[in-house]
């Protein structure tokens, strides 16, 4: 089985950038985001130099990105799955304010689709079988 790469939509390097530095400007001042990122992030810059590549890895087939953001999100141990609505909620925000509507929709459809991947592995690795949380 061959695995598909997701959709390309017309969009640039520096139009990812914008949005990732938006995106973390609005994340920053988010009462219930903020504090969790803000344990985590010390280099903000570097931080957002990272995601931006992450995008530019998945929008537009760059190879540039290194990490493993499903690691990342459950060695960050305050992630809780609750939280991903939020953060796709605010991305979405972000999104219309700074790209056209199809870039916008395009983007938040890849967006949702990885949100849902990363909540599954949080949830999976903290709960058993039928959402019962284990204990740590």
């Amino acid at each position: 089985m061959t695995a598909t790469l997701p959709p390309r939509f017309p969009i640039t390097r520096p139009e990812i950038e914008r949005v990732v530095t938006a995106f973390y400007a609005a994340v920053r001042a988010h009462p219930g985001l903020g504090p969790i990122f803000a344990v985590h992030v010390t280099d903000w810059p570097a931080h957002e130099a990272k995601v931006a590549d992450f995008w530019a890895n998945s929008i537009l087939h760059e190879r540039v990105y290194d990490g493993s953001p499903m690691a990342a999100h459950v060695n960050a141990r305050n992630v809780q799955p609750g939280m991903f609505s939020t953060w796709l909620a605010l991305f979405d925000s972000v999104l219309l304010r700074e790209l056209s509507p199809d870039q916008a929709a395009s983007w938040s459809a890849l967006a949702h689709r990885i949100g849902r991947s990363l909540r599954a592995g949080v949830v999976d690795r903290s709960t058993h079988a039928g959402g019962i949380p284990k204990l740590r």
